[in-house]
């Protein structure tokens, strides 16, 4: 794999790991929420990965990177607590919470930023390199 390669699979991985940051922001941000006007309440959403093809099928140069396929909503219940005076109780007295779990969300949103530095850094080193070679030629 050519230099100028890692440019491209490590771009995809941090446009990817931003998405999921941006997802699990969302996340948190509605882990209080109670049900909507449409008596749903929110549902996490989680981010599905996907691998794709960089460059020609066949090329001697080709690398995989990786996009967001899709991003899928739980299907997990919301929390349901017994708050009979709540504005948004219902007839049993229940208020139905968002599914969201701050602490997966946290070890999710740690996971992401840790791979985004990563992959950070390997574009970092890769330049570094880069810059490298081009003063070898000058020597």
């Amino acid at each position: 794999m050519s230099l100028a390669r890692i440019f491209e699979v490590a771009g995809s991985a941090v446009s990817a790991q931003s998405q999921r940051l941006n997802v699990v922001a969302s996340n948190l941000a509605n882990a209080d929420t109670v049900a909507g006007p449409d008596g749903s309440p929110y549902k996490a959403r989680q981010v599905v990965f996907q691998t794709v093809l960089l460059g020609a099928a066949g090329e001697r140069d080709s690398s995989a990177g990786v996009r967001v396929a899709t991003i899928t909503e739980s299907s997990a219940a919301g929390r349901r607590v017994h708050d009979p005076r709540h504005p948004a109780a219902d007839a049993e007295g229940y208020v139905t919470y968002s599914n969201v779990s701050p602490v997966e969300e946290m070890v999710n949103m740690i996971s992401a930023s840790r791979s985004y530095q990563n992959n950070l850094e390997v574009m970092n080193t890769a330049r570094t390199l880069l810059l490298k070679t081009l003063q070898m030629g000058q020597g």
